[in-house]
Parts: C-alpha cells; structure tokens; sequence
C-alpha cells in the first residue's frame, strides 16, 4: 500500500509579512496519490536534528514514518547494501475514514504540525511535535463531531528480509526494534517505546466526541545508549501530560534560541517564507556531531535513490553553505565527521589509484568510514557507470576532487568562527589534501599542471579542471592560515604558496568578443574543451569581486550563457555565484522569487530528486547580497535591487564577526559589528568615501576616511559605525 507523503500543496499558508517565523505556517491538503519512492520530498517533516518524523495519509490511514541520523544499514557496498534506513512507523487508521479530506498545517516556529480528517461530520485532529530537548515525540488525538472515533494503533516497521525485528507489550507499554547486524561492518540498532495517556495498550481506541488522548514515543539508537529497548522503556514510562508539558516549553524555548542566533527582515512575504523554511529544515535534521544528514534529511524507504548517501560531487555539502553566515554553527557542525572518519579508506585509494600520498575519496561515502558506493555495477556499453568509471572498486567517474571539495565548509567553518578546537580538528585533514596535490600535481613550463581528472561527473579525463584549480587554490591559503594559527608545519609552507602562485589559471576561452569561464582546457584526447562552468565562482571562491577585470567579465558572461535559475543540479551554488559577480540584480531578485515559489509546501523544490541540498539556497543569497564577506572584506547591501528596504541582524562573516545593518530608502543605517576572536576588519565604506566615526563599546573611538575602512579589534568588542 502508498501513502501521500506530501500532498500537492493549494496554498502557502503565509499570514502575514514579520521579522519571526512564527508568522509563516505550510499548508498541505488531499490531492490525487502522489508518493515519491526515495524520501519525504513533500510531507510535513519534524525532527530535533537527530530523530525526524514526516506524515502520509491515504484512505483513512495516517502513518507517521520514524527515523534517526545514526540508523543505517553499515556495509561498505553499492546497490542498497549501504544506507539510511527507516527506523518504524506509526499508523492509525480510522474506521469509516476510507474516504475522509486530508489537511495538515505546520509552524515554522517550532514544526509543530496539526493534521485534521474529516468524514462527513465526525473529525479527527493529530496535533503532533519532536521534542526539541530529548528524544520524544508526542501526538494528541482529539475527536470531533456527531459520532465516536474507532482507530487502530499500530506500530510496526516495513519488510525487509535482512532487518532483524522485534516488537511487543510490556506493562501498557508496546515496543519495537529493528536491527540491521547480519552481513553488515557495523551493527545498527534503533528502539521505540510507545504508550498513551490513559495507560491502555489495546490497538483500538475509541474516541468520544471532545475527547483526547496524547501518544508519547520515546525512541533511541545502539549509537547513543548500549542497550536503546531499555532506555526508551525507562523514558517513556516516565512520560504523562503533565511532564509533557514541561518538555513543550523546553522545546519552544530551544526554537526561540534558534530564531535568536540571527535574524533577517524584508518586506516581501515569498523571501521571508523561503529564508526561515530553509533554516527550519537544518534546524530540525542536522544536530549530530557524527551523523550529519544525508542526502534527504528524512527517510520513509529502505531503498532511497543514491543509497541515501553523503555525495560528494557537491550534494551532501550544499545545504550547509547558508549555516555559517546565518550564525547557525550548531547544525554545521558535524558536517565534516564523515569526511575525517572516512581518511584511512582515502588514503588507500591515493596510494592504489593515484600512486599518491594523501587521500582520494569515491563519489559516495557513508558514516563511520563505510564506502556506500563501493563495488557499484557497471554496464560494458550504452549505460551511465561504465568499467572505467569504477577504479580499484571505488566509483570515482574519473574525479579527484571529492575529498577537495570536502575541505569548502571546513574553511567555511573556519573563516567564519577561528576555532582553535575546530582548526586543530580538520589540520589533517587539510594537510592530507595538500600532500595528495602536491604528489598529483604536475610541474611543467614554470606552472603546476593538473591532468587526469574530470571537471564534472561523467565529463572524462582532462587537464586543468577550473573547479579543481580553484577549490586547490581555497584549500592551501585555507591551510598556511591554520598553520599559522596552529605554529605547525612551518617549513612546508612555501611551498604551498609556491602551488598557490604558479598553479595554472583558471581556464578562460573567447567566443564573438566574449570571455567565459570553461570547465577545463583539453579533454583526454589533447582536444580543446569549449563547454562553459561557474563551479570554481561559488563556493570554490576561485573569483570574486576583487579579481581581475578579465575574470570577473568571464565570471558574469558565464552566468549570462548559463542561466541555471531553476535546475536539478547546483542551483544551491548558481545563485550565489550570480552575486559574487554582481550580475544584474533585478534578474537575480526576480528569479530568486520564482524560486523560492517552485516549492512543496516544505520548501523542497518541485521535482528536485536530491533532497535537502536546496534547504539554504535562499538563506545563503540573501546573505550575500546583503553582507558578503568573501576575502575578508565585509560588503553590505553591494548586490541589492533599488527600492527594497531590509535589515538584519547578526550575520556571521569571515573574521569571525557578527554584523547587523539596515537599508532604508537607499541609504544604510545602523551598523554594528560584534568581534568575536579580535581579528582586524575591513568594511566597503556604507557611505562611499564620507568619514565615518567608530563607536567602540559605547565610547567615541577614531574617524577613518576611503573606500575600504580597516581597523583592529578587540575580543568581543562591540563596535558601531556612524557616518559624519
């Protein structure tokens, strides 16, 4: 049997224009079936960034489908060997509801979430929440209308032949667990614990009308406690309304925490929905330090499309470009665990595919260093994974720049807080990059050279990938800093700077007049590659607004050729590449708002098969339009449609700073920057070349004049800039 994952939405459900999310709530109502076979790509989704919950509903059925971060089926081979699972889920089905309207809604200011059925006269409301605090879900049953309820209350979890199940009563409490040990690396184990609140384990409920009954579920993993059956028991039964209360407030105030790490204010209703609903995303799927979210974030199949994995061609990483501007470092951090717990494994490929120190990762990796790619099936001809695609049993489509990539939201991370912990953290990593680069590299008339790997999937062996070169460029500069941070590896450093300075350029060709940015210079043949490519503009950070006139006329043309506004594939990057160039922005603001419209009601974009990559692609550029901090120089409202007045309030920049600001009527007010680890400052004069005055913790400090304003800092020191 299917069930409506998500139900075509009719309405965005947004009341009213405000600065809080609480304003914003997601509508679903019935439609025909419509049910994705590989994830929640349109349900209600809830989480606390460990445990997520998302609903279906079909025929007088409403299933709520259970899963966690950490429960997978751990065995480092291709074709659903390897991957996230569903850990169980909760039916109830309505007797006479066969043909019963469906509506869910959903506040974004917490995810509680309300489905309403309704028969003919008699209704049923599943009020719904995952305890932000503790891993608990708690649904309150309500009936309404002329007739009692007869439900049927099931918790039970899909067939799988190698899943090992057990569920039962014990007391008035039922359980369950579902357990993947057999023909697997690393056992996984994930436990439920569910009973009502008026202690009866009987299946069927009756509901009189105006009558209630809350459901709490405790659930759990072997990741988390040694024995998780024992601790959900333990847990639930300590559950009763008046408890659930308590946690109720707990959890509103840890969303109120959430909402406070930042805030960003416009007066347009579309942005504003789109800006909180990506961070309510992150928000409730990434909190676990060891298991980030994967490809979608929620899981409702045991056969999810790429195994559900963290892919590495720039899917597991997009969602979290947003984060680190958005001051949301809690639900980044994590990011990078499986890329370090997956090390000793790359090192074996560099030394076996490459010849190489250092590491080479294939394009799909799972948690705890499993290889959810390994031994994938190829086709000898006509198919998309052919033999050469596969080296060594890795599926690599012939790129080195998996684990390169890798390093893009670790200097994220790093630019944006200077972590010491954090640095010393991903130092070996960085330094396994650079040895595999400098081994891999190919020194030859004055420049290193790079050949023999692909600019893109599928796109073949070539020389000098631009993305390659730029995401190299990124990484070394990013490593000297942490070195120098560190005081380690001193004598290695010139020659990093050495790569950096003679390393090729960026390959540019010239077409009718114009330059534009290309994938990579030769093919494997030695032929000239034409095909154009903005992956090394964001977030390689390979041009920017300070390059030369010629990269940043190529940068700009390549955006114009591209246009790649609403696409399966790297929209997450092409919106803030437009940006960085300063394409025109009244295009950028138009798209961006037919964007942020081409939504399920989650937010998730229509028909985009790869899950949460997109959660932040607003969140992120209007942070760059806003306050874009690339090269350590803090740029506000640079890329900004005329008339739109706006303001926002602690957004995190390279240098580790917290800066908030106003545009009102085309002039900016209000600036104010927070430095968190006392590093030196650079602002784009707000007001051209006026003077402006510093206010240093509430006391008149220097006046500084120009285009760019430089000044130290102090360790949290509060700093306002006042123009004269």
């Amino acid at each position: 049997m299917k069930y409506i994952l998500g139900i075509i939405y009719l309405l965005l459900g947004i009341l009213e224009i405000a600065a809080q999310p609480s304003a914003y709530i997601n509508v679903w109502r019935q439609a025909p079936l419509h049910i994705p076979n590989e994830s929640s790509t349109d349900a209600p989704l809830m989480g606390n960034g460990d445990i997520g919950m998302c609903v279906g509903f079909e025929k007088g059925l409403l299933r709520y489908y259970l899963t966690k971060n950490d429960f997978w089926r751990l065995q480092s081979k291709a074709e659903h060997l390897s991957g996230p699972r569903v850990g169980g889920y909760i039916d109830l089905k309505i007797k006479g509801f066969e043909n019963a309207n469906f509506e869910a809604e959903q506040t974004l200011n917490n995810g509680a979430t309300k489905c309403t059925i309704k028969q003919g006269t008699n209704q049923c409301q599943a009020y719904s929440w995952v305890a932000a605090t503790q891993n608990m879900i708690i649904t309150t049953l309500t009936a309404s209308g002329k007739d009692s309820l007869e439900i049927m209350l099931t918790l039970d979890t899909p067939c799988n032949e190698v899943a090992q199940v057990e569920k039962g009563v014990i007391g008035k409490t039922r359980y369950l667990t579902r357990a993947f040990i057999k023909d697997t690396e690393i056992s996984t184990q994930i436990a439920f614990a569910l009973k009502t609140s008026n202690n009866n384990s009987n299946e069927e409920i009756i509901l009189s009308p105006g009558e209630s009954l809350t459901l709490f579920l405790a659930v759990e993993s072997k990741f988390k406690k040694k024995n998780p059956l024992k601790h959900v028991l333990k847990e639930v039964g300590k559950m009763n309304i008046s408890r659930s209360n308590r946690l109720w407030k707990e959890h509103n105030l840890w969303w109120q925490s959430y909402w406070n790490k930042s805030s960003f204010t416009l007066d347009d209703k579309v942005l504003m929905k789109a800006y909180y609903q990506g961070l309510y995303t992150m928000g409730a799927c990434s909190r676990d330090k060891i298991f980030p979210p994967a490809l979608f974030g929620w899981i409702t199949t045991d056969k999810p499309s790429w195994n559900g994995d963290y892919h590495l061609n720039y899917n597991f990483y997009a969602p979290f470009y947003g984060l680190y501007s958005a001051n949301r470092i809690e639900q980044a951090s994590g990011q990078e665990t499986p890329l370090l717990d997956f090390m000793n494994r790359g090192r074996w490929y560099a030394q076996r595919v490459t010849g190489t120190r250092g590491i080479l990762y294939p394009v799909g990796i799972g948690p705890i260093g499993i290889e959810v790619t390994r031994d994938f099936p190829v086709m000898q001809d006509n198919g998309y994974t052919l033999p050469e695609d596969v080296e060594s049993g890795g599926l690599f489509y012939r790129q080195r720049s998996h684990a390169l990539f890798g390093t893009v939201n670790m200097i994220q991370h790093w630019r944006h807080t200077y972590d010491l912990t954090y640095g010393k953290r991903i130092y070996p990593y960085l330094l396994a990059i650079a040895d595999f680069w400098e081994d891999f590299l190919v020194f030859e008339n004055g420049q290193y050279q790079i050949y023999n790997d692909a600019d893109s999937e599928k796109s073949g062996f070539c020389k000098n990938p631009g993305m390659s070169i730029a995401l190299l460029r990124n990484a070394l500069d990013a490593t000297i800093d942490l070195s120098k941070a560190l005081s380690r590896d001193a004598d290695r450093r010139d020659k990093w700077k050495d790569i950096i300075n003679r390393l090729r350029p960026l390959p540019i060709w010239k077409h009718h007049g114009k330059y534009f940015l290309r994938g990579a210079e030769e093919n494997e043949k030695g032929q000239q590659i034409y095909g154009i490519s903005f992956s090394m503009i964001y977030p390689a950070n390979g041009v920017t607004c300070d390059s030369d006139s010629l990269l940043l006329a190529a940068g700009i043309n390549t955006i114009d050729a591209i246009q790649q506004w609403q696409h399966h594939n790297s929209t997450s990057s092409f919106y803030p590449a437009a940006v960085r160039m300063g394409y025109n922005v009244e295009k950028v603001w138009s798209e961006l708002h037919k964007y942020a419209l081409h939504t399920y009601p989650n937010g998730f974009q229509l028909d985009n098969p790869h899950g949460i990559e997109n959660s932040c692609t607003v969140v992120n550029t209007l942070h760059e339009m806003s306050c874009m901090s690339v090269g350590n120089k803090i740029r506000l409202f640079s890329v900004w449609p005329k008339g739109v007045d706006a303001s926002f309030n602690k957004i995190r920049t390279w240098g580790a700073f917290l800066v908030s600001a106003s545009l009102k009527q085309e002039t900016i007010y209000d600036v104010s920057i927070f430095s968190e680890k006392g590093k030196t400052c650079t602002i784009i004069n707000p007001w051209k070349e006026k003077t402006v005055l510093l206010i240093r913790d509430g006391k008149p400090g220097e006046k500084l004049a120009g285009k760019e304003l430089t000044f130290s800092t102090s360790v949290g020191e509060s700093i306002r800039l006042i123009p004269q």
